[in-house]
């Protein structure tokens, strides 16, 4: 194996980063954007309201958990009423219902959704907790804050809560939004992230791990580079389902200075894009992910927060592949406040674009395992991409050279590259080689060896 190859093994690797690439020319890493679809659920119930928002969703099992902060604000008194964490699930990803729990009384009655109440209950994020280690009765963890202090919560099943221990985990910030942590099964261990200011005037984001869940280094800043400092109020990072060596955030980024929407209060939002693969170093998109759009709510104060977790569904097109679904919050202040879903292709957060003059992207030295390379891609009708081999020089492979490649055009998630000669790959699995993409009109989204 060659000392300064990569070793991807047959994992699936996404184009959100340089981290594969050696040079590109005529190709660009182009950020991909949501389709919005239809509304997921509505925060109607007397218990929720016009603020309902820090939105968790996560898959378990067959069926989708969603946990929300209820709450509302009267515009006419400018008083906000009081918090309550509440619950919501579906199987399809597609449309929540809010069971009868009967588990907290609200107004004289416990035929709610409600699952906790009291300690924080302002941004309650819950997760299931994958750690082989973990105890039954804490199958299911939350971190959530009061004033500059982040407490652990833990569930047997994720509806009946309980405080891991009395004390605070993280102390010294101001935690005034949607801080998570999970189990990083890549990793080995608990990351968290939660907001603070950073020189005391921009809202950014802190990360931390630990081996427990109780105990937290340090918390450092996120690096992002050359990206300038920008209001992130929020961060929704998660390992993609994918690709989990990879994270990926949404922050909602804050525009505090900007009115629009014919509100008082100022500050428009939108959604953008980051990636990080060891959760310290990022590559932030300064373009917009998610766009307010032409709804004009959207443009109100605190709108456009996208909820934590990612979630696997059917596709919006019958018999096309499955996709992403991820969900956005709208009608902030505004009488009806809801969830909207949104879809991307999947592993589409980013795509290895060539335009109709064409391009070629190189990657450094990588080993692989497997036999096949399998693509995702899409052309247009007169697009195509071409896959050569090349050895660790840079030089063709016989037999998988450019001239040996097949054509490829259409648009698939999982297909596997033909070379004329009908060859294997499995004679150079193991070795340090090079992939060279030569495209026209046509985006490549993520690559793997199987």
């Amino acid at each position: 194996m060659g000392g300064g190859a990569i070793d991807i093994g047959s994992r699936l690797e996404l184009f959100v980063d340089d981290f594969l690439v050696e040079r590109m020319t005529g190709t660009t890493l182009c950020l991909q954007h949501p389709v919005s679809r239809d509304v997921a659920i509505v925060f109607d119930a007397p218990w929720e309201g016009n603020t309902s928002t820090y939105v968790t969703v996560f898959k378990d099992g067959d069926i989708v958990r969603m946990y929300y902060r209820g709450s509302d604000y009267d515009p006419a008194t400018e008083k906000h009423s009081g918090q309550n964490v509440c619950y919501a699930e579906c199987r399809d990803g597609l449309r929540f219902e809010k069971p009868a729990l009967g588990l907290f009384d609200f107004a004289g009655s416990k035929k709610n959704n409600i699952v906790w109440q009291g300690i924080g209950a302002h941004n309650f994020a819950p997760f299931k907790d994958g750690n082989p280690g973990c105890p039954p009765g804490e199958r299911y963890k939350a971190v959530a804050s009061e004033g500059d202090k982040l407490y652990a919560f833990k569930s047997a099943d994720g509806l009946r809560w309980a405080l891991l221990r009395p004390e605070p985990v993280i102390t010294g910030y101001p935690f005034d939004s949607q801080n998570l942590a999970f189990w990083d099964a890549d990793r080995g261990k608990y990351l968290e992230f939660h907001r603070d200011f950073k020189n005391k005037q921009v809202r950014d984001i802190m990360f931390g791990s630990s081996e427990d869940f109780l105990n937290w280094t340090k918390p450092e800043w996120l690096d992002y580079g050359d990206a300038p400092p920008e209001h992130l109020y929020t961060n929704a990072v998660t390992p993609y389902f994918r690709a989990p060596h990879i994270l990926v955030g949404f922050p909602k980024r804050f525009m505090p200075d900007r009115t629009a929407g014919g509100h008082k209060l100022p500050g428009v939002s939108d959604g953008v894009f980051m990636s990080s693969r060891d959760g310290l170093h990022w590559k932030r998109w300064q373009e917009a992910f998610l766009r307010p759009g032409l709804q004009k709510e959207r443009w109100v104060n605190r709108n456009n927060m996208i909820a934590w977790g990612l979630i696997q569904t059917a596709s919006f097109f019958p018999g096309a592949p499955d996709e992403i679904s991820l969900y956005s919050s709208e009608g902030y202040y505004v009488k009806d406040a809801r969830l909207r879903r949104h879809t991307l292709r999947m592993d589409g957060f980013v795509a290895l674009h060539a335009g109709a003059g064409g391009g070629e992207l190189v990657t450094k030295p990588l080993v692989f395992s497997g036999r096949d390379l399998v693509l995702n891609y899409s052309t247009s009708a007169a697009g195509s991409v071409r896959v050569e081999v090349q050895d660790e020089q840079g030089q063709p492979i016989p037999g998988f050279g450019l001239t040996d490649a097949r054509e490829i055009y259409g648009d698939d998630i999982e297909f596997v590259v033909p070379w004329k000669a009908g060859a294997s790959l499995v004679s150079l699995a193991g070795k340090p080689v090079r992939l060279r993409f030569v495209m026209k009109d046509a985006d490549l989204y993520s690559i793997r060896f199987k």
